[in-house]
């Protein structure tokens, strides 16, 4: 079954960096897209900007992944765009630690934000994709999940269970015309990254950084109608950090 006409895209924590990409990239294949953002109305408003110099159409919808009632998230998006049928789980928060140093709260603040809230969004975007018979859910993992990586015991927790999610709930819903898959990115270059790139670069196969344009592109894919037989899956944007 082909994307209906006007179907709208939530992208959360989209303001910048990979979720600003992601929406790009989503808005250039033909979906409405629903920005949303929780502090940075400024970034969020320049996304919706650069969709709507390239003719596309986007909104942005302000909330807290983790606080807000995600009824008014998807509320928002609709009344100003259109019915979800794609939700790509972006927000994120690190808090990084030696496990032995990480206290309750910046575990809780992790695993709420990357894991929690993704799960109830996900399992709000559910309803009105089972009854259209279509529906596109990508959650951002984290190459950091199935791989160690020192001092993000909680982030690596968050991410591996993304994976897991992803997994479930493809099975649950695949004879339903709804895919659910994952990108786990690697080392990606953005504002909070830039001075570390060199350095990191070392560590990565392919000698460089990625940049959040190809996180978009893969997440472009997931959400196309190119990729309705791939789900359960993940896809790694991680030049070989994985292999």
């Amino acid at each position: 079954m082909p994307r209906p006409d006007g179907a709208t895209a939530l992208v959360t924590g989209a303001s910048k960096g990979i979720g600003a990409a992601i929406a790009k990239a989503l808005a250039a294949d033909g979906w409405l897209v629903a920005v949303n953002y929780r502090s940075d109305e400024e970034g969020a408003q320049a996304t919706v900007a650069a969709i709507e110099e390239q003719s596309g159409r986007a909104a942005a919808i302000h909330g807290d992944v983790v606080d807000a009632d995600p009824g008014d998230l998807f509320a928002a998006a609709e009344e100003q765009l259109g019915p979800v049928l794609a939700l790509v789980n972006n927000a994120g928060v690190r808090a990084d630690n030696l496990a032995i140093q990480i206290d309750d709260d910046d575990w809780d603040k992790v695993l709420d934000t990357n894991l929690s809230a993704a799960f109830r969004l996900t399992k709000r975007a559910l309803r009105p994709m089972l009854k259209a018979r279509y529906g596109r859910v990508v959650n951002i993992a984290s190459v950091v999940g199935p791989r160690a990586n020192a001092g993000q015991a909680n982030y690596a927790a968050a991410k591996a269970g993304l994976i897991g999610m992803t997994k479930t709930v493809a099975h649950e819903v695949a004879r339903r015309g709804i895919t659910v898959n994952a990108v786990a990115p690697g080392f990606i270059e953005t504002d909070m990254t830039k001075d570390l790139a060199a350095d990191v670069a070392q560590v990565v196969p392919a000698r460089r950084a990625g940049k959040p344009e190809e996180v978009g592109a893969a997440v472009r894919f997931l959400a196309s109608d190119d990729a309705a037989y791939v789900t359960g899956t993940t896809l790694y944007v991680d030049g070989g950090m994985s292999a």
